[in-house]
């Protein structure tokens, strides 16, 4: 099957800013620091004005809201029918560990929801590209690209989640203690697990609480929902790519949608029990 003219453009796009990545990677590049655990490097950097010049060109006065650019390069963006998201290496702090589980993520926004996004692993040479209303796809450079879809497992006790590997804090370790899963797996890179899910490798992702900002989840989020799947905050909302902050602070499920609701209501169900010890209130037992 053949890509879409906006994937293919997309892909080409995101292989260009994967080889400047892979480059870096296997040479030197140099590293500073956004804030504490936040690092950047030259090839983040290197990436992101590939990137956005390579979307500039192609769409112009399409915003492109990248995570190592200026924000006042996309200040308007809340304002434009069609948004870019981009995220030049979604796991920076892997690529320093050098596991090699980083990915390129390029995601398109168009209304309230994303509807086209590209995942490229640089280390594999792998690519993710989805487009709603059409089809998920993983290829190569030399292949075809071939359609993914999801998992079918419905039952948590069979079902493979995958968490960050950065941030395992204590909350996430409660709510997977509640959800009770099959097997629970790290992996880095929100993109990669995105990917994970859509392929049907994996059955969901789960990242209670903050779970890093818009751009690392526009392009996962158009994939698993083109492939067939379900993305949402913990809430059950769809993601506000318009909203008043780019943070996803209330958390990210992707999941292959079978699982998604019973996932949202464990979820719940913990955060009410944390809540109900705290305050020594009772939780609702319609939350289950």
């Amino acid at each position: 099957m053949k890509l879409s003219p906006l994937l293919k453009k997309l892909t080409d796009i995101a292989a260009s800013a994967g080889d400047v990545v892979l480059r870096s990677y296997q040479t030197t590049y140099e590293v500073e620091f956004k804030g504490p655990n936040d690092p950047v490097t030259s090839a983040d950097k290197a990436a992101n004005s590939l990137i956005c010049a390579a979307l500039s060109s192609e769409f112009p006065n399409w915003p492109i809201v990248a995570e190592e650019s200026d924000p006042e390069t996309f200040r308007d963006f809340r304002s434009a029918d069609s948004i870019f998201f981009v995220d030049p290496i979604d796991g920076t702090q892997e690529f320093l560990d050098r596991t090699g589980e980083f990915v390129v993520m390029i995601g398109l926004v168009k209304g309230e929801r994303a509807v086209a996004g590209v995942i490229h692993a640089p280390t594999t040479g792998l690519f993710w590209a989805g487009e709603v209303g059409q089809n998920a796809f993983q290829f190569t450079r030399t292949d075809t690209p071939k359609p993914i879809v999801p998992s079918q497992t419905n039952q948590l006790t069979q079902c493979h989640i995958l968490v960050s590997r950065a941030r395992r804090s204590a909350h996430l370790l409660r709510q997977l203690e509640a959800i009770r899963a099959g097997t629970v797996r790290t992996l880095g890179s929100a993109g990669l697990k995105g990917a994970m899910v859509a392929e049907g490798k994996a059955d969901a992702y789960v990242a209670p609480g903050r779970a890093g900002k818009r751009w690392d989840a526009c392009a996962l989020d158009a994939l698993v929902t083109s492939a067939g799947g379900c993305v949402s905050d913990t809430d059950g909302r769809p993601i506000d790519y318009r909203g008043p902050s780019l943070v996803n602070d209330r958390g990210l499920v992707a999941s292959n949608g079978a699982l998604h609701q019973v996932l949202l209501g464990k979820l719940a169900l913990n955060s009410e029990v944390n809540m109900s010890e705290r305050t020594g209130r009772t939780p609702n037992p319609k939350s289950d």
